[in-house]
């Protein structure tokens, strides 16, 4: 064993997956559960114990906060995982450049992680690695529209285009929402809200969440919609300026929550500016998140996730082709697991080793610059993920 100390701060479903994934597969001798919840962090390592047949999992009552106590809680670690609510990670960046302990994050913010890579060079001279926006989108979504970019280029060709689709839904959807949230609701909205960088025509474009409805079929799912939404594309579009002209992302769902959820978003209901009710100030989101939360949460979640790259390229002779990635993942009752968390989880998981492996180097680095996407997804068909190339 290499004796990997890792910890998650967050012990939530995908931290408590990320946390798996390190023990299984990360090389960790132990993790460390931290979370403002004390019962959370204890029955996640408990959990985690049961599924590892050991007691190499551990849990400790921190509130990410608190910047004494998390930078504390680091000294013992070599690398950690930001699981909190986006909103947090900034001052979990700060404590790990302080502690000098290595991070990943499930990011989902972009202002917050062009922030982070401005701390590149006191990461360098801390000597830690910092790499935001792993997970499912941001984080696999952007690995495959890399891969597909070194796929092209393996072939001869030269990459133009890159179009991403991902998205997490539950197996048998139920009316009327026909859908179930499987990460903190807040990442729900926060991706239903703002807007998102894309490459058009070879330029950094922004574009609204809720746009470009468009149908997408997935073998043994049937067809969904896709459309815009925030966060996803994070740093990949600024990577590939100068490289590509074109590269966006879509979120894909069960037809008919677009019409649905695009209503509550022109309603208002996704502000964060508080609005007089009665003589009282009401912030709309959290109206929003008090009645439809209940509604859209399950003790148990049987799931799909979906991921499609399509990277289009062109020969010498101005012959184009195109490459196309699936990666479709469903619940696994064997651990309980849902397909959202397995993703996620694992993504930065793997992130994270290749950090305590010494694979990557210090400094804060945007995702898909980290590691060769081939590489990574050497380590992503490890862990047993389907994943399928296919040429057109």
């Amino acid at each position: 064993m290499s004796g990997f100390r890792y910890g998650v701060f967050g012990a939530g479903r995908q931290g408590v997956a990320t946390a798996y994934d390190m023990l299984r597969h990360g090389g960790g001798t132990r993790v460390l559960l931290a979370d403002y919840d004390e019962a959370a962090a204890r029955q996640g390592a408990e959990r985690l114990n049961t599924l590892i047949g050991q007691q190499a999992a551990g849990w400790r009552r921190v509130d990410v906060r608190d910047s004494a106590a998390v930078e504390a809680t680091l000294a013992d670690i070599d690398v950690f995982v930001c699981g909190t609510p986006f909103e947090f990670i900034p001052q979990a960046t700060q404590a790990a450049l302080q502690a000098g302990a290595s991070m990943v994050d499930f990011g989902g913010h972009t202002p917050t992680v062009l922030w982070q890579l401005e701390q590149d060079a006191v990461a360098k001279q801390r000597g830690i690695t910092i790499v935001p926006d792993c997970g499912m989108g941001p984080g696999m979504n952007n690995t495959l529209g890399a891969y597909a970019v070194e796929l092209l280029e393996s072939e001869g060709l030269s990459a133009r285009e890159v179009y991403l689709w991902d998205g997490g839904l539950p197996q048998n959807p139920a009316p009327p929402w026909n859908y179930q949230c499987t990460f903190n609701i807040n990442g729900l909205t926060n991706e239903y809200y703002g807007q998102v960088a894309f490459l058009r025509d070879g330029k950094i474009t922004m574009v609204g969440a809720f746009e470009e409805l468009e149908p997408v079929e997935f073998e043994g799912v049937g067809e969904l919609e896709a459309f815009t939404t925030t966060g996803g594309t994070s740093t990949a579009p600024y990577t590939f300026e100068g490289k590509l002209q074109a590269y966006q992302n879509k979120t894909c769902r069960w037809p008919g929550h677009f019409a649905q959820f695009k209503a509550f978003q022109q309603l208002g209901l996704f502000e964060l500016e508080s609005i007089e009710v009665n003589g009282q100030p009401v912030v709309p989101r959290d109206v929003f998140h008090a009645l439809l939360e209940p509604k859209i949460t399950a003790s148990v979640v049987k799931d799909v996730c979906v991921m499609r790259a399509k990277g289009v390229g062109v020969d010498n002779s101005g012959q184009s082709c195109a490459v196309v990635i699936d990666l479709i993942d469903r619940y696994d009752p064997a651990t309980g697991f849902t397909a959202m968390e397995r993703i996620t989880g694992w993504h930065a998981g793997i992130m994270a080793e290749f950090i305590a492996r010494g694979q990557v180097e210090p400094g804060v680095w945007p995702m898909e610059k980290a590691v060769p996407a081939s590489v990574f997804m050497d380590k992503v068909r490890e862990r047993g993920f389907d994943v399928t190339v296919r040429w057109e």
